[in-house]
């Protein structure tokens, strides 16, 4: 308060607490502490007041005494671990010396825990304002420095460790409890950080495992196969990995698991994946799926582990596949089957033991394209493979398993790098089964040009997409032409005739048709077809393809048979009479055989006279009738010999005989292309390629208007791609070509350059 008129200051004031306090009250509070801290190491703190020692540390440090409470804390944690833990523990180095160690960590972290709690103001204030250590790391701090790290403990304790882990991994038994309390008490002493730990034990550790597993890996090798050793590799990286997780340090799993992998498989690998008898190519001739997925799961987690194991899996791959495109003797379906059989065992492998691993994958892939395309006829196989497939009467497969042989063969189509031969062949082997009525069933047809229509695009299947359109528009022709017969009487001769009409640029047709003399009633039949189609479709022209038709003929056996001419001359005349059948036979083999209502024998030389077939059709069907099966031979020859000659006789088998009234001439395979037509095939692709080469260089010059010659080789090669792989030397002439009609121009600069290395830019011409 203030009273007025006077000069006096009456604000009112509060007087400090006074800091200061006896030095003798404050040497007296010490001693107390100090006796409690000194009774709590002995583990005599039953009678102790903790409150009480909590208020004289709260008041030393509250009259700013702290710094005499924290020294006087660090001498007396010191003087006891020098003097009595220290000792203890130096004594026992030859007699339960972990056991000692770690009773006296235990000991040492429960006194500081409850001289902490008694301290706990002078953590708050003291410690924070001064920046030192707390009262528990101070404690571990000067058992670090007086304990643990004195140099004979410090090296009795890593030797200690090390041996316990070495007898371990012999198979002895060691005391796990007491490892793990030492590396706690190493990892807890580094105070939030791994250095102790890692210092005192780790890193000799991992040096000492490194030079055991070394050994070990020679030892493992010598004495055992490929199998057994990565066995032995995954029981021991499991064997580290769970010490490490139970008694160790968990963070020394990696570590450690690391060293094993480096020793045992990274310095390794060659070996282990090439040991004879055993290695990779051992585990795949004989299907050690397990073993793989065993090698697999090892060798997946060393760098460049895979890659070790993939080209040991190629070299054998590569190996195999080309044993089967260069045979000797090659037959299409055992070829392409042989070849999704190689396939079927990699898949296996691949699901089975590498987990899909997309290395393993391109690698098959690549392997795969590599050997299918060394042999040229593969194209052929794989179109003759498919054409077996869905050909009628394909004995003990149902729709769903040529589903998966169709799928299976687009998987070998998708590794051909020439897929317009396979287009080509395609073509031709499924207008044969289109036309005579081959095919087991048009979805299953349709389904495949699906899939190649999703592999290649709508281009590429747009003329098979074609034939199946005029197979319907056919149908409903001759529904019409048959309507015209009846409403207009006109004369068959007898003919039950039905017309395909196909359009000459989806087709296969031969450019040149082939002579062929076809039996006046058949001939004028057809002549009455094409007065009718052409009537309704002016400016068209039908021709004739003898080598893609059928025919079914009547006729009359008059002769014995063979088994009543055995029998005796009683029995012909109860058995005699014309035996008729049905005969289902190729377009050329209905020429041969109407030549016989006219003589009865024909030399070979007047069958190639009087029919004008091309000699090689017409050898395959005088084989057919003559030579085929014993239930087919409609002819007989003399000589009976397989070769046939100018001269040999041909006449009916008046003997012929079959259980079947419906009797279909098988006509002689042919197992693929003789050579001569493949050339022919070979020589009309690459005529269809000159126009696609010419064709993608104008669509990339159209876009980029100027490009340098090796940019555009480029880019048609990878246009082109898809169908097939364009040589560079090819598109180098087609780019000539086009140049000389003017499409492309050299710059002008680039003609008065030596060596064409310029621009090829576009010119539009009117």
């Amino acid at each position: 308060m203030s009273a007025k008129g006077k000069g006096k200051d009456t604000k009112m004031r509060i007087r400090a607490f006074p800091m200061s306090m006896d030095e003798k009250y404050v040497n007296n509070i010490w001693t107390l502490l100090k006796n409690a801290i000194q009774e709590i190491q002995k583990k005599n703190n039953s009678g102790l007041s903790f409150e009480e020692l909590y208020r004289n540390a709260y008041t030393m440090v509250l009259h700013k005494h702290g710094e005499k409470l924290y020294t006087g804390l660090r001498e007396v944690v010191t003087e006891h671990l020098v003097n009595k833990v220290k000792v203890f523990v130096l004594d026992a180095l030859n007699n339960n010396f972990l056991q000692t160690l770690n009773s006296a960590w235990n000991d040492h972290q429960t006194s500081m825990v409850m001289i902490r709690d008694i301290l706990m103001y002078m953590d708050r204030v003291y410690v924070q304002q001064n920046n030192v250590d707390n009262v528990y790391n101070l404690g571990l701090m000067l058992f670090r420095e007086q304990v643990a790290r004195h140099p004979m403990i410090r090296e009795h304790l890593r030797t200690t460790l090390l041996d316990m882990v070495a007898k371990e991994r012999k198979g002895e038994v060691v005391d796990r409890g007491a490892v793990k309390n030492a590396c706690q008490m190493l990892v807890s002493l580094g105070i939030e950080s791994r250095h102790v730990y890692e210092e005192d034990f780790e890193k000799p550790f991992l040096e000492q495992s490194a030079e055991f597993y070394k050994l070990e890996g020679q030892k493992f090798l010598r004495e055992n196969s490929a199998s057994v050793y990565i066995k032995k590799v995954e029981a021991r990286i499991n064997e580290e990995a769970e010490r490490a997780t139970h008694y160790l340090d968990k963070s020394t799993m990696g570590p450690i698991v690391q060293v094993v992998e480096d020793e045992l498989i990274s310095k390794h690998m060659k070996t282990i994946v090439e040991m004879e008898n055993s290695g990779v190519v051992h585990m795949l001739k004989h299907t050690k799926t397990d073993d793989l997925a065993c090698m697999y799961k090892l060798f997946i987690r060393v760098e460049s582990g895979l890659k070790t194991i993939c080209d040991c899996i190629s070299a054998y791959l590569r190996e195999e596949g080309k044993a089967i495109v260069t045979q000797d003797t090659l037959n299409a379906i055992p070829y392409v089957q042989s070849l999704l059989d190689l396939k079927d065992r990699f898949d296996h492998f691949l699901h089975k033991s590498f987990s899909e691993d997309m290395q393993f994958k391109h690698m098959v892939s690549g392997d795969f394209e590599y050997f299918i395309n060394i042999n040229q006829k593969s194209p052929e196989f794989l179109s003759l493979f498919i054409d077996d497939k869905l050909k009628k009467g394909v004995k003990g497969m149902s729709e769903q398993e040529i589903e998966n042989v169709l799928d299976k063969s687009m998987v070998l189509f998708r590794f051909l790098q020439e897929k317009d031969v396979f287009e080509r062949y395609y073509k031709q082997h499924l207008a044969k089964r289109l036309l005579l009525n081959k095919s087991v069933s048009d979805d299953s047809e349709k389904n495949m040009i699906s899939k190649l229509k999703t592999e290649c695009g709508c281009q590429f299947t747009s003329k098979l997409e074609g034939m199946f359109k005029d197979m319907n528009i056919s149908n409903t022709t001759m529904d019409e032409f048959k309507s015209h017969v009846q409403s207009a009487g006109t004369n068959l001769y007898g003919v039950d005739l039905f017309v395909r009409v196909l359009t000459t640029g989806f087709w296969p047709t031969q450019s040149s048709t082939p002579k062929c003399s076809i039996p006046q009633c058949p001939r004028q039949a057809f002549e009455n077809f094409r007065s009718f189609y052409l009537g309704k479709h002016s400016g068209r022209v039908l021709t004739l393809q003898p080598s893609l038709g059928s025919a079914d003929l009547n006729a009359n056996f008059y002769g014995t048979k063979k088994e009543d001419t055995e029998a005796g001359a009683a029995s012909v005349s109860s058995k005699a009479g014309p035996r008729k059948h049905i005969i289902q036979v190729s377009t050329y083999q209905m020429c041969i055989l109407m030549l016989f209502n006219n003589r009865d024998k024909f030399t070979y030389e007047e069958i190639k006279n009087e029919s004008d077939i091309p000699e090689k059709d017409l050898v395959r069907a005088v084989q057919s009738l003559a030579l085929g099966k014993m239930t087919q031979r409609i002819l007989v020859k003399e000589p009976k010999t397989k070769e046939i000659e100018p001269s040999h006789v041909f006449c009916v088998n008046d003997q012929f005989t079959s259980k079947l009234y419906r009797v279909k001439i098988q006509t002689v395979a042919a197992k693929g292309e003789s050579e001569p037509e493949r050339k022919e095939t070979r020589t009309k692709v690459d005529e269809d390629r000159k126009h696609e080469i010419e064709a993608s260089i104008v669509r990339v010059m159209k876009a980029r208007k100027r490009l340098q010659h090796n940019l555009l080789i480029a880019e048609v090669t990878e246009q082109l791609r898809s169908r097939f792989l364009a040589s560079p030397l090819v598109i180098k002439k087609r780019i000539e070509g086009l140049i000389e009609r003017e499409y492309l121009a050299r710059t002008q600069e680039d003609r008065y350059m030596r060596g064409a290395k310029g621009y090829m830019t576009k010119h539009y011409l009117a």
